[in-house]
C-alpha cells in the first residue's frame, strides 16, 4: 500500500528525540507522503522547514489554530503570507472554531478564522489555483458553516481534518463538496463508535486519512506502544479498520484515499 498521512503533527516536541526514526518507521508502513500540520505561529515555520528537508516526502500547512487564535495578529497575517509563499507549503490551516475548549474566546476564535478565510481567498498555487484549507471544527457546528458560507465562491478545496461530528455534520460537509479526514478516533469504542457506521457513506473521493500524530493513537493497536504517542507508522492500521467500516478490501480504500489526497494537495506521484 502507499499513504499518504495528511495529518501529522511532527513538529511536536514529543518527537525531537527520534524525529528520523519516526520518519523511517513510516517510510517502511507504507508511507510514502505526509502533510505535516502548522498551527501555530511558531510551528507553521517549523512544518515548513521539515518539508523543505525532506523534498517529495514532506508537505506542510501553515496556519493558526483556534487554541491559538489571540496570537494571530497583523504581524501574523504577514508571516503567514510570507509561509504561503512557499511550494512546499500546500494548504491555509489548520483553522477553524473549537467551542469545546475553549482555550481561546470565542471573538478571538471568530477573528481568526475570518482573517484566514481571507488570506485562503487571495492565496494561490504555482498554476494559479487557490490553496486548499485545512479546517478544524468541534462543538462549532453553526457558527462554522456561517463563516464559511460568508466565503462562498471565493474559496478553493476544503478538507474537514479530524473528523470526529455526528451525522448531519458530516452530511453538511458532503453537500459542500468538502473532503472528510478520518483518524484513528475510528478505533475509539468510547468515543468514536458512531464514526464506524457513518464512514460508509463518505464518497471514496472525498475521503482521506491521517493519524494526527502524536495524538489519537488508535486504541485497538495491538500491542500498544509504551509511551502511548501517535506515529504516522500506524496510518496503515487506521485504513485497515476504516476499510473494514466500509465493507472494502484494505488496497482499495488506501489506492482511493492516495488518488483523493493527491488531487486535492496537488502532490506529486512519489519515487
Amino acid at each position: 500500500m502507499h499513504l499518504i498521512d495528511i495529518g501529522a503533527n511532527l513538529t511536536h516536541d514529543s518527537f525531537d528525540r527520534d524525529r528520523d526514526d519516526v520518519l523511517a518507521r513510516a517510510r517502511a508502513a507504507g508511507v510514502v507522503q505526509m502533510v505535516i500540520t502548522g498551527a501555530s505561529r511558531a510551528h507553521s515555520p517549523m512544518a515548513l522547514r521539515l518539508a523543505q528537508q525532506h523534498p517529495g516526502f514532506l508537505y506542510a500547512t501553515a496556519g493558526v489554530h483556534p487554541h491559538h487564535a489571540l496570537e494571530y495578529t497583523d504581524e501574523c497575517d504577514a508571516e503567514m503570507r510570507a509561509l504561503h509563499a512557499h511550494p512546499e507549503v500546500v494548504a491555509v490551516g489548520e483553522c477553524g472554531l473549537d467551542y469545546f475548549r475553549d482555550f481561546s474566546p470565542r471573538p478571538a476564535q471568530r477573528r481568526a478564522f475570518a482573517r484566514q478565510l481571507q488570506l485562503a481567498s487571495e492565496v494561490t498555487t504555482a498554476d494559479g489555483a487557490r490553496k486548499p484549507l485545512f479546517l478544524h471544527q468541534r462543538e462549532a457546528h453553526g457558527d462554522f458553516m456561517g463563516m464559511m458560507k460568508e466565503f462562498d465562491g471565493q474559496l478553493g478545496a476544503a478538507v474537514v481534518h479530524c473528523f470526529t461530528g455526528e451525522r448531519q455534520e458530516m452530511f453538511d460537509y458532503l453537500d459542500q463538496d468538502w473532503y472528510i479526514g478520518i483518524t484513528g478516533w475510528l478505533c475509539d469504542e468510547r468515543r468514536g463508535a458512531h464514526l464506524r457506521e457513518l464512514v460508509r457513506h463518505i464518497p471514496a473521493e472525498r475521503l482521506m486519512i491521517e493519524t494526527d500524530s502524536p495524538y489519537l493513537l488508535p486504541r485497538t493497536l495491538k500491542p500498544l506502544p509504551k509511551d502511548r504517542r501517535n506515529e504516522p507508522r500506524f496510518l496503515a492500521h487506521i485504513v485497515e479498520e476504516l476499510a473494514r467500516d466500509r465493507g472494502e478490501e484494505v488496497a482499495l480504500t488506501a489506492a482511493n484515499a492516495t488518488a483523493a489526497t493527491r488531487a486535492f494537495f496537488r502532490l506529486p506521484v512519489s519515487a
